[in-house]
C-alpha cells in the first residue's frame, strides 16, 4: 500500500531540482524509462491566471509512482518535478507561439499542431477550445529563456546522459516514454473517433521509433493482463521518441499512455481504490520488459 500523497501546493518557491533520477536497484540494464509529465511542483514565478485546479488537469499525476518498480528490475527511472504546463519537456525548444511573447524570440521558431492546440512548449491553455487560457499577460522572452535553462535544457540532459550510458555500455538501448490519459482524449486532440480510447495507447510514431518486435512483446505484455491496448490511436509519441528511437542503431523509443480512468479521479485527481492493483500490475510488465531486454544484450 502507498503512502498517502503529499499535497500539491499552488506555489513552491524556485528554483528547485528539475528531477528525480532513480538509478538500478539490480544489475543494471539498458532500459532508460521517463516520466516528463508527471511534476507537480509548481513555481513561484509562474504567474498563471486561472482557478489552480484547472490548471492541473494537464498532469500525468502519479505516473512515476504507478511505475515505481522499474529501478527493482535494474532500469533508470528519471521523473519531472516541474509541471509541463509551466514549460513541456515533450516539445522541443522551437515549439512556440511566437503571439505569447512580450518580444522577438532570438532564434526560429517552427510551432506545431501541439501549439495550434494550444499545449506547446509553454502551454497557452489548460483545457480544450481554448475555453482555460493560463496567463492574462504576455511572457517575457528572458522569462521563457529561464523556464528552459533552469527546468527544461536539464531534463533533457539527464536523459541524454543516461540514454548514451547505456548505449555505451551494452550496444543497445530501449526507452519508455511514460504517460497518462484523459477520458476525452480524442476530444482534446480534436480527433473524431468510432471507438473508445483503449487503456493504454503504445506510440512509435507509426513504426519509426522502435523495432516492431518490442513494441509488440510491450503490448502483448498489456493484452495478457486485461488492458485493452492501441497503436498510435490517437497519441504516435512527440519530441521526446523521435529524438531516441532510432532502430537501426539498436536506439528504441516507446511512448506508453494509460487512461486515467484505470488509476484516479480525473476530477479531483485522487487515486482511485484501483491504484495499487495498476501499480502491481505495471510492475509485472515491468519484469517482462526487463527480461526481454537482457535477452537482446547478453553480457
Amino acid at each position: 500500500m502507498n503512502a498517502m500523497p503529499a499535497p500539491v501546493l499552488p506555489a513552491v518557491p524556485t528554483p528547485f531540482e528539475p528531477y528525480v533520477l532513480l538509478r538500478p536497484e539490480a544489475d543494471a540494464i539498458p532500459l532508460v524509462c521517463d516520466s516528463p509529465h508527471s511534476g507537480t511542483l509548481y513555481p513561484d514565478d509562474f504567474g498563471y491566471a486561472l482557478p489552480f485546479e484547472r490548471l492541473r488537469r494537464g498532469e500525468d499525476t502519479d505516473v512515476h509512482v504507478l511505475w515505481q518498480a522499474l529501478p527493482s528490475v535494474g532500469a533508470t527511472l528519471l521523473a519531472a518535478n516541474f509541471p509541463r504546463s509551466y514549460i513541456d519537456p515533450n516539445r522541443e525548444i522551437e515549439d512556440m507561439d511566437a503571439d505569447m511573447l512580450d518580444g522577438a524570440w532570438p532564434g526560429a521558431l517552427t510551432p506545431s499542431e501541439k501549439t495550434r492546440l494550444g499545449i506547446g512548449l509553454i502551454w497557452r491553455d489548460a483545457g480544450k477550445n481554448g475555453k482555460d487560457a493560463i496567463y492574462a499577460r504576455k511572457l517575457g522572452v528572458a522569462e521563457v529563456r529561464a523556464r528552459i535553462e533552469r527546468y527544461h535544457g536539464p531534463y533533457h540532459a539527464a536523459l541524454r546522459e543516461q540514454i548514451e550510458a547505456a548505449h555505451r555500455d551494452f550496444g543497445a538501448v530501449w526507452h519508455l516514454n511514460l504517460h497518462s490519459m484523459p477520458a476525452d482524449s480524442y476530444e482534446g486532440l480534436q480527433i473524431r473517433s468510432d471507438h473508445p480510447l483503449a487503456d493504454v495507447v503504445l506510440g512509435d510514431r507509426d513504426g519509426s521509433t522502435a523495432a516492431p518486435e518490442f513494441t509488440a512483446l510491450v503490448a502483448d505484455a498489456f493484452r495478457r493482463r486485461g488492458l485493452s491496448v492501441a497503436l498510435n490511436d490517437p497519441f504516435k509519441g512527440v519530441a521526446l521518441i523521435a529524438r531516441l528511437g532510432r532502430p537501426a542503431e539498436r536506439r528504441h523509443s516507446l511512448q506508453v499512455e494509460l487512461h486515467r480512468g484505470l488509476y484516479m479521479h480525473e476530477d479531483t485527481r485522487e487515486r482511485s481504490a484501483n491504484f495499487d492493483a495498476l501499480q502491481h500490475t505495471l510492475a509485472d510488465v515491468s519484469a517482462e520488459i526487463a527480461a526481454y531486454v537482457r535477452s537482446q544484450t547478453p553480457r
